[in-house]
């Protein structure tokens, strides 16, 4: 007759092995799935920031006028993003947008963002997932903070941002003009409906 063993179970450390390989494969799989969800390059040659940015004036409500599509954005319409200061100095940020319409199911993310130093302020790394940050550079801005053109390094992303749903013709022109003057390829622009 046989005894039948009762093996032990296996240890904690055992148990957290599948768990770390699955966030390991996540953290590697999932940059490459945003690779292909890049649009194209729409600038080769991305500027610097033009001039300093007073967060105090910058935070606030700020509504999309036009972007380079982005497949985490593809059928926004009503884009908004509110930035506000945090106890530690970093800014929380706020985006929202409707699916399909302007009236269409809302959809929001949550995140940090932290000014790079020496920038000026017009440097801020942005993260929506935990530790992973992404170049935000507020490439220009009114001298009102009425308006501001937002980009970042690798030039394949662009957003034109003002204080309210629609600017007047001749903000418009200016965002428009000054996209162009800063190398960006204005026929990749989408405008946002609101």
């Amino acid at each position: 007759m046989t005894k039948n063993k009762i093996s032990a179970p296996p240890p904690k450390s055992a148990k957290l092995i599948p768990v770390s390989l699955s966030l390991v494969a996540a953290a590697l799989f999932l940059p490459g799935c945003a690779a292909l969800d890049r649009g194209p390059v729409g600038n080769q040659n991305v500027p610097q920031p033009a001039k300093a940015v007073e967060l105090d004036r910058y935070l606030g409500r700020w509504y999309e006028y036009g972007r380079y599509e982005a497949g985490f954005q593809k059928g926004c319409e009503a884009v908004t993003a509110e930035y506000a200061r945090l106890p530690d100095g970093a800014v929380s940020v706020l985006n929202s947008c409707r699916k399909d319409a302007v009236d269409g199911k809302l959809s929001t993310a949550k995140g940090k963002a932290k000014i790079v130093e020496g920038s000026g302020g017009a440097k801020l790394k942005v993260s929506f997932f935990g530790p992973f940050y992404g170049d935000y550079w507020v490439l220009d801005h009114a001298e009102d903070y009425s308006w501001s053109i937002v980009g970042e390094p690798s030039g394949r992303y662009l957003w034109m941002l003002t204080r309210t749903p629609k600017p007047s013709e001749p903000t418009a022109a200016l965002l428009k003009a000054r996209v162009q003057e800063l190398g960006y390829d204005w026929s990749l622009v989408r405008m946002t409906k609101h």
